[in-house]
């Protein structure tokens, strides 16, 4: 019975969260008026170095993507010190640093949660 309210809560939360995901494609916009402030939120927009090396003549993939995202935290405290410092490679291929990138960051949750599990 148990399984049965899980998976009844999961598909509901899945099917509420379906529309607002289709209205974060891109091209697609959300802008809030509250009285003192407006804010806009939009998707991200197309890359214009997508595709194209960067000064060293390579462009980063799934591999570079992946990499990225496992050093993801580290480079982002860096940034803060650092403003040269980015946590994302614009010189990329598209999906297959996107898919790396974020398998990479994932993967970063998974040990740290696999870590924290076992402590307590």
């Amino acid at each position: 019975m148990s399984k049965n309210l899980n998976l009844i809560a999961l598909s509901l939360v899945l099917v509420t969260l379906l529309p607002i995901l289709v209205a974060c494609a891109p091209g697609s916009g959300v802008e809030v008026n509250v009285p003192s402030s407006t804010v806009l939120l939009t998707t991200p927009g197309a890359n214009p170095e997508m595709g194209k090396p960067d000064s060293a003549g390579r462009v980063a993939g799934i591999v570079q993507g992946l990499w990225h995202g496992l050093i993801a935290p580290i480079t982002l405290i860096g940034s803060f010190f650092n403003p040269t410092w980015q946590i994302y490679e614009v010189h990329n291929d598209g999906v297959g640093y996107n898919l790396g990138y974020l398998f990479g960051v994932a993967l970063v949750f998974l040990i740290l949660g696999l870590i924290g599990g076992r402590s307590r």
